[in-house]
C-alpha cells in the first residue's frame, strides 16, 4: 500500500490550491479585459448562424461516400470560420453552427461547400439564426444549476455529517470549477478554445464525480473518529486523517484512472463536437481527486486541530 501523510505538508497543499484559484480568478479577468468574457464563448451563448445541408444523392439514392467533418472543418479555416461546430448527421447531412452570416456569406459558404462535397439537396436546406438572448438564458440555467446543486450537496452532507464536513467539501467543488474555469479561459486566449452549454454540464458532472470521492473518504474519516473515541489508546486528528486517506487512496485512484481512459479516448477520437466537453471533464476529475486527497482531508484535519486547540485552551483559562 501506497503511504505518505496528507497532514505533515497540508499548508503545502492548501497554498498551492489556494495559488491555483487566484491565478485562474486573474486569468478570467484578463480575458474579460481582453475579450469581455472572462470565457471565450460559443455561439450557444452570443448567438449565431446554423445550416442544415442534406446531400442530393440522398433523394436520388445513389451516395457513395458518407461525410466526414475533416474535411468540412478544414473548408470553414479557410473561410475564416474556424471556430464554427460541424456534426454529422445520418452519414450524409452535415450541422455547421457559426457566426452570424448574412445572405451573402451563407450563400458564398453554401458555394464552397457544394464545390468541395457535393451537390446538396435544396428542399431540405435549413437556416436558423440564434440569437444572444438564447444564449443568456442557457447561462442563467447553467448558473441556476450549479447555484442548486451546491446548496444541495450542502444540506446532504451537514445532515450526513457535520456541517464543517459540508463547508470544506463545497470548497472543495469551488477549488475544482473554478481552476477548471482557468484551464478553458487560457485555453480561450492563446487557442481560441470556446465554451458552449456542453461546458456547463461538464462542470455539473465534476461536481457530482468530486463529491462523491469526498462523500467516501469523509465517511471513513468519520468512522475512525468514532472508533478513537472507544479505543483504549487514543490518536491525533492528523493520524486519523492520515489512516483514512491510506484507506481510501487505491479506491480513489482506481476510479479516477478507470474512468479518465474513456475520457481519453473521446478526447482523441471522439471528434470536434466532444473534444473539448471531454478535456474538460478530465481536467475536472483528476482535480476533484486531487482536491479530495489533498484539500477537503488536509482542510477538515486543519479545524478539527484548531478547535481542538481551542478547546484545551479554554479549559486552561478555566482552570487557572
Amino acid at each position: 500500500m501506497i503511504k505518505f501523510s496528507v497532514t505533515k505538508q497540508q499548508n503545502f497543499w492548501l497554498t498551492f490550491s489556494g495559488l491555483a484559484m487566484v491565478a485562474s480568478i486573474i486569468v478570467m479577468i484578463i480575458s474579460f479585459n481582453l475579450i469581455k468574457a472572462p470565457l471565450r464563448p460559443s455561439l450557444d451563448f452570443i448567438g449565431g448562424t446554423r445550416l442544415q445541408l442534406e446531400l442530393a444523392c440522398v433523394a436520388q439514392q445513389n451516395c457513395q461516400e458518407i461525410l466526414t467533418t475533416a474535411p468540412i472543418q478544414e473548408i470553414l479555416n479557410e473561410s475564416n470560420l474556424g471556430s464554427s461546430s460541424v456534426q454529422i448527421i445520418d452519414q450524409y447531412t452535415l450541422s455547421i453552427r457559426t457566426e452570424t452570416l448574412d445572405v451573402d456569406s451563407r450563400t458564398k459558404l453554401i458555394g464552397t461547400l457544394t464545390e468541395k462535397i457535393g451537390e446538396f439537396d435544396p428542399k431540405t436546406t435549413q437556416i436558423d439564426t440564434v440569437g444572444p438572448t438564447i444564449g443568456k438564458e442557457l447561462f442563467r440555467s447553467g448558473i441556476l444549476a450549479l447555484l442548486a446543486s451546491f446548496a444541495g450537496i450542502i444540506i446532504y452532507l451537514t445532515f450526513r455529517f457535520q456541517l464543517d464536513y459540508a463547508i470544506f467539501a463545497i470548497v472543495a467543488l469551488v477549488h475544482d470549477t473554478l481552476v477548471t474555469c482557468g484551464v478553458f479561459s487560457v485555453l480561450g486566449l492563446v487557442a481560441n478554445v470556446e465554451v458552449d452549454s456542453l461546458f456547463l454540464v461538464s462542470l455539473l458532472t465534476i461536481i457530482g464525480f468530486s463529491v462523491n470521492d469526498t462523500v467516501v473518504i469523509y465517511d471513513r474519516i468519520r468512522e475512525n473518529f468514532e472508533q478513537n473515541e472507544k479505543d483504549e489508546i487514543k490518536r491525533t486528528v492528523n493520524e486519523i486523517v492520515d489512516e483514512s486517506v491510506m484507506q481510501t487512496l487505491t479506491r480513489s485512484i482506481n476510479t479516477n484512472v478507470t474512468t479518465l481512459l474513456p475520457l481519453v479516448a473521446i478526447f482523441i477520437f471522439g471528434g470536434a463536437t466532444l473534444k473539448y466537453f471531454a478535456l474538460a471533464l478530465i481536467v475536472g476529475f483528476i482535480l476533484g481527486t486531487y482536491s479530495t486527497i489533498f484539500g477537503a482531508s488536509a482542510l477538515l484535519a486543519w479545524w478539527r486541530n484548531r478547535k481542538e486547540k481551542v478547546t484545551v485552551d479554554t479549559l486552561r483559562s478555566e482552570q487557572n
